[in-house]
């Protein structure tokens, strides 16, 4: 996809059995809706959505899905991006659902330092939901592509998270 190309593909959401078409358009608001929602309750300002991460996050996305092979992009080229991935049976998940399974890791998070974020005393525990509240990130763009059996959600941040000797909550909401 290339800058100012509208996405014209399709979501499939729902349960397995009854999974229904959604405009990538729609998805993009939920998916985007989602990150704010958790960003909201952590005490974090709105994100924006980015066509420049949604272009970014799609062409990873779409070698996924071509590939099956489940592992982020090397860091080389991302341009700075952080990068959350999620992997689902194809059709079976909401984009609320796919966010949700990310910031499920909340109940491990506790505020402090990177990498000293989490009860478990691995980052890794927590990794999707701290870049989903990182303070200093603004913007996210995501894409869901897939193959015959799964979807793949690619999302993109600027600025990215998750960087070492950085505080992570508790937020205090500036006044608008």
């Amino acid at each position: 996809m290339k800058l100012g190309q509208s996405c014209a593909f399709l979501l499939l959401i729902g349960s397995a059995s009854a999974a229904e078409a959604v405009p990538f358009a729609v998805a993009s608001a939920r998916l985007l809706s989602a990150h704010n929602f958790e960003r909201r309750v952590a005490g974090a300002a709105p994100l924006r959505w980015d066509a420049r991460l949604v272009a970014a996050a799609d062409r990873y996305a779409a070698q996924l899905a071509r590939t099956g092979r489940f592992a982020h992009s090397p860091a080389s080229l991302r341009n700075g991006q952080g990068e959350n991935l999620w992997m689902g049976t194809r059709g079976a998940f909401s984009p609320e659902a796919m966010i949700a399974d990310w910031a499920s890791e909340k109940r491990m998070f506790r505020p402090g330092v990177f990498p000293a974020v989490s009860r478990t005393r691995s980052w890794a525990d927590v990794g999707h939901f701290t870049q989903i509240i990182w303070p200093s990130t603004v913007s996210v763009g995501c894409s869901v592509r897939s193959s015959r059996q799964w979807d793949f959600l690619v999302c993109r941040y600027a600025r990215p998270g998750n960087v070492m000797g950085q505080r992570v909550g508790p937020f205090r909401m500036a006044s608008r």
